[in-house]
């Protein structure tokens, strides 16, 4: 299964304790949803939290939106009765905190194991640790392991970071994980939500790094997201021209064509088919 044949260009939390919003989010044009019970919501709401936000999943309506909920952490008073009961709706994906080895996912996917509703769940894990960042390549092939988010805050702490650049390192140690175990990853948030410039140039960055996506922290910053990590209608029409140049030159008995003055192999060929097929398949979501 192709786990990143779906689009993740904007991915954005939502308080599980926030009804209003859990309404809201149904009609968001974003990718994905992080329904979160962990950071966003207080101790004294955690357990209001997570029976809410069982309802509302239970009720659907969130349509093609890829659905992931963040539980409390499984060392937490909360994070035990969060599988559970979240479990229990059979969810899209369960996004696991602060993940530190191989050891914390194969734990709670033992226990969905034994949650028939939860046989087609699968685990994402929150890459905001030392010891996660440098344990990336186990973690990213653990059982039902399906995407990596990038806790840039949390990770910023624990390193002593003060700049994004700072954190490069790690940004793309966890991005190589993943593209060797072939599962989604997700950059980290911009906090700064109406500093639209700021968004703009850190989305491009994460493209240009080769994530499928961001995490955002409020709606005003989906469309930026959306549109930066989105194929370009440039993009688009070369993808379509290498591929008829790349077809023509091999009807012809050569291996390689020329557009625009560069050299098109079928390696780039590939990554012109797959520009289309994101495209296609945001067009479709946005269709739906």
């Amino acid at each position: 299964m192709d786990l990143r044949a779906r689009p993740y260009r904007s991915v954005l939390y939502i308080p599980g304790s926030r009804d209003r919003a859990l309404d809201k989010a149904r009609d968001l044009p974003v990718d994905a949803i992080i329904f979160d019970l962990e950071d966003a919501v207080a101790a004294d709401e955690k357990v209001n939290a997570r029976a809410l936000l069982a309802t509302r999943l239970a009720e659907g309506g969130y349509g093609g939106r890829a659905q992931i909920v963040r539980i409390n952490g499984m060392d937490t008073p909360w994070g035990a009765d969060d599988l559970d009961a979240i479990a229990a709706i059979g969810p899209e994906a369960i996004l696991l905190p602060k993940v530190g080895s191989v050891e914390d996912v194969a734990a709670v996917a033992a226990r969905l194991d034994a949650i028939p509703a939860a046989r087609a769940t699968r685990l994402w894990a929150m890459m905001e640790t030392p010891a996660g960042i440098l344990n990336a390549a186990a973690i990213a092939r653990a059982p039902r392991m399906a995407g990596f988010v990038m806790g840039t805050n949390d990770l910023a702490k624990e390193l002593g970071s003060r700049t994004r650049a700072a954190m490069h390192t790690a940004l793309q140690h966890c991005l190589l994980a993943a593209r060797a175990a072939g599962i989604v990853c997700v950059d980290g948030v911009y906090n700064a939500f109406k500093d639209e410039e700021g968004l703009a140039a850190e989305c491009a960055e994460g493209r240009d790094f080769g994530f499928d996506g961001k995490t955002l922290i409020h709606p005003a910053q989906v469309a930026i997201a959306n549109a930066a990590f989105a194929p370009s209608p440039e993009e688009i029409a070369l993808a379509r021209r290498q591929i008829a140049a790349y077809e023509e030159a091999k009807a012809q008995g050569q291996g390689v064509a020329v557009v625009d003055g560069k050299i098109v192999e079928n390696l780039h060929v590939d990554t012109a088919r797959a520009t289309l097929a994101k495209a296609d398949a945001i067009a479709e979501g946005e269709a739906a």
